[in-house]
């Protein structure tokens, strides 16, 4: 295993992140009904075998992905992701519960308006709330304004996960339950969560305490964040060059 920090290292001290204000442009579809481009906001359909699998961004509940996904499961097609596991999988309490069962290691969790150890990473639960934006607290100061910011002063609930002074916050890009990473216990994980929730495209969070990694969470990715051996892979199933 590794000793150095893995790449795309995402956690955020302190501060609000800013909302991505870009325009939409325009999505493709595969099986020559439109062009393979990777660009924001691009929803790809494809079917190996009686399965049909929907590659995006975003798996948010009344998102285009959703009701496509949902289409198709109200014409009785076999489609990963289901909606009720993407339902489950960005909201972390839910998503950690649910990992735990399929047996995988994940971080102890917590559900709070106001207290909080310390340290500890935050979740937001409220309805606009993505796993995308967590926070690392180390101080009382800290923890009040982003606890302030995340509960829409204390209306919401958040979700806390302890931290050691020694953790260590890491994450991964998983296409198909595949990563570029050279890491035996992340990939083993990355698999296993293709496994219970079959989301083709997702970002695994991790806290790491001495040699083992613990889910933190699942995330969407961005198109724009990949790298260009996770563009090439992703592409490559896309273009029926890589087997499920």
């Amino acid at each position: 295993m590794p000793s150095a920090p893995l790449p795309h290292l995402i956690a955020k001290e302190s501060g609000i992140a800013p909302r991505d204000t870009s325009s939409r442009k325009p999505g493709g579809k595969v099986n020559g009904k439109r062009d393979q481009n990777l660009v924001k906001d691009s929803v790809f359909t494809f079917r190996r075998g009686d399965t049909f699998h929907v590659i995006s961004e975003n798996y948010s509940y009344k998102t285009e992905t959703y009701y496509t996904i949902l289409q198709l499961e109200l014409e009785a097609k076999h489609v990963r992701p289901a909606t009720a596991a993407i339902l489950d999988a960005y909201v972390v309490p839910v998503c950690l519960e649910r990992a735990k069962l399929a047996g995988i290691p994940v971080c102890g969790w917590g559900i709070s308006q106001a207290y909080v150890p310390l340290p500890a990473i935050l979740y937001g639960l409220n309805y606009f709330a993505t796993t995308s934006d967590y926070f690392i607290i180390r101080d009382n100061d800290q923890a009040k304004e982003v606890i302030k910011h995340i509960t829409n002063k204390g209306k919401y609930p958040f979700c806390y996960q302890k931290l050691d002074e020694s953790s260590t916050i890491h994450s991964c890009v998983a296409i198909f339950g595949k990563t570029t990473l050279p890491c035996p216990e992340i990939s083993l994980i990355a698999q296993k969560v293709y496994e219970h929730f079959s989301i083709p495209l997702v970002t695994l969070v991790f806290v790491k305490d001495a040699d083992q990694y613990y889910l933190s969470s699942l995330a969407p990715t961005k198109y724009s964040h990949l790298s260009a051996e996770e563009h090439a892979l992703l592409a490559a199933y896309i273009s029926h060059q890589e087997f499920l």
